[in-house]
């Protein structure tokens, strides 16, 4: 398991798979066309949370529970964070087709703040790579780092709003979803502040 977690293209391959999959249970569990673009469009997302968990974990993983999978996985935290751009790239397609021709009518706000979001994804995937990490410096932790939260808060909106939605079904995913963000949240920062807290005391 740790050799194949420590190859560089497992993380995009799975990103590509889970995609893909996401889309063709959309349009093989759908009743008609618009409940097939719907269900693709929320689905591809479903399945690339998992990716982003993976990057945005992969340094608290491998400092709280050191072994070789931990270290693999922080090794490639970089490819991770490709692969996750990759399935939320097939999100994006389906949602645009939902979007534009089955259910039109998004706010603005949510079109700003998830074109915001893509915007952050791919400056992101674009710097990389070590020569970008050489031109940026000092900046380059601090881009990802910033990117890393607010792809983190635009997930956790999204399914908090549906845990206080109408929709029972909705409220569940939002629920369960939700509360895994906010858990990864805790468990990311919570190393940092216990160590703060020894730095204190010791």
């Amino acid at each position: 398991m740790t050799d194949w977690l420590d190859r560089r293209s497992t993380p995009l391959l799975l990103g590509l798979f889970a995609g893909l999959l996401a889309v063709a249970a959309g349009l093989l569990v759908g009743g008609d066309d618009t409940a097939r673009a719907g269900l693709a469009a929320r689905w591809t997302a479903r399945t690339a949370l998992p990716l982003f968990l993976v990057a945005f974990l992969a340094g608290t993983l491998a400092r709280r529970w050191p072994g070789g999978t931990t270290r693999a996985l922080l090794r490639r935290r970089r490819q991770w964070g490709l692969g996750f751009a990759l399935a939320h790239t097939i999100h994006l397609a389906a949602l645009s087709i939902n979007v534009l021709v089955y259910a039109p009518g998004r706010t603005w706000q949510s079109l700003i703040g998830g074109g915001l979001a893509y915007a952050m994804l791919y400056l992101m995937a674009l710097t990389s790579t070590d020569g970008w990490q050489r031109r940026l410096g000092k900046w380059w932790p601090r881009l990802h780092r910033f990117g890393l939260y607010y792809l983190w808060f635009v997930f956790t909106v999204s399914y908090a709003g549906r845990a206080f939605g109408d929709d029972p079904g909705k409220r569940v995913v939002g629920l369960i979803f939700g509360t895994i963000l906010i858990a990864a949240l805790a468990l990311r920062l919570w190393p940092r502040r216990r160590q703060a807290v020894v730095a204190i005391t010791g």
